[in-house]
């Protein structure tokens, strides 16, 4: 297996997301699309069924696919049209990045906390690690952790 990599769902606002986290991660996106793109006639079977319409004006610019490396990994996105039924938000997925220093633990917990809800600030744990949790403002759940002993 090469990888497994986090694709996230969003109710319109995808772009605004990934390019606050690629403020903090860095990087280039490596292909955004958006739904305006999709070539009059295509029918994509199990994703966006328009049923022959075109895609409303008001989701026109709506992020298809987005993608950005972060580290060995990519972070993929898309914005869910209304076609689609939405988006419903839960605890069920929570991303987890592994950072190598306590310093730059320290930058991206404050970057993703940005507007969002710190749950557990960055401390030491008792299994060895320096980690934090949060909801960033865009309803993402993220653990941050540095460990010495991974590095």
């Amino acid at each position: 297996m090469k990888a497994v990599n986090p694709y996230l769902n969003f109710p319109g606002n995808a772009e605004e997301a990934f390019n606050h986290y690629k403020s903090i991660f860095g990087g280039e996106f490596q292909m955004l699309m958006r739904y305006k793109d999709i070539p009059q006639g295509v029918e994509m079977d199990g994703c966006v069924d328009m049923q022959g319409k075109a895609t409303p004006k008001d989701e026109e610019n709506y992020i298809m696919h987005i993608a950005l490396m972060v580290g060995n990994s990519v972070l993929m996105a898309s914005d869910v049209p209304a076609a689609m039924g939405g988006v419903n938000f839960g605890n069920s997925v929570t991303l987890s990045v592994s950072v190598e220093s306590r310093e730059e633990a320290d930058r991206v917990f404050a970057g993703l906390s940005e507007g969002g809800n710190p749950q557990m600030p960055m401390d030491d744990m008792f299994w060895g690690a320096y980690y934090g949790m949060l909801t960033d403002k865009f309803g993402i759940n993220w653990m941050v952790s540095y460990d010495a002993n991974y590095q």
